[in-house]
């Protein structure tokens, strides 16, 4: 194969994009250790590691972001709260209702609340999706598998994300760390 010049200019500006993805990579790698610090050493971040689809970084954004768990009753309000609370961070994970004359019209879900974690939790549940074949908690006979097999995929990531979001709920306000249920016979 014959060997093509490349133009001064188209050299000199690839070679500045060559430094600028090597600092980027070099920032992120910064930002990388930094939530590997903060995640070992907090230990509502590990306890949250234990709940399938929670890395590192979704575990680091909870424990910084999320309202704390003596805010909510119960899992189910942490989860599902689209209003603002005291702390001003919500996830909004339930579908917008429509009701009036007591019929109960559920629409798509809210946008409301905390953007990133909302994302993160999806992103998080998205794995658990992906990777089924490796979690528990998505063999056969168990929740997710059923869900899988007769729903559209992306609102199975964002019931598992809400479910997800209930389980952080637990960890957070009784302790301990996640345990698989056990999967139906």
């Amino acid at each position: 194969m014959k060997q093509v010049q490349l133009p001064q200019t188209a050299r000199q500006v690839l070679e500045d994009l060559i430094g600028t993805l090597s600092d980027l990579e070099a920032r992120i790698g910064k930002l990388d250790a930094e939530i590997r610090t903060r995640e070992q050493n907090n230990e509502m971040a590990r306890r949250l590691m234990t709940i399938p689809g929670i890395g590192p970084l979704i575990a680091t954004a909870l424990v910084t972001l999320a309202p704390p768990a003596e805010t909510f009753r119960r899992g189910r309000d942490f989860a599902a709260s689209c209003g603002l609370h005291a702390s001003g961070v919500t996830l909004g994970l339930v579908p917008r209702q429509h009701s009036t004359g007591g019929k109960q019209r559920l629409g798509a879900t809210t946008k409301m609340g905390e953007r990133s974690l909302r994302r993160l939790m999806v992103i998080g549940a998205n794995s658990v999706v992906i990777k089924r074949h490796v979690h528990k908690a998505a063999q056969p006979g168990t929740w997710l598998a059923g869900l899988l097999s007769r729903k559209p995929t992306m609102l199975v990531r964002v019931a598992l994300a809400y479910k997800m979001a209930r389980i952080v709920w637990a960890l957070m306000a009784k302790g301990g760390v996640y345990q698989s249920p056990v999967a139906a016979a």
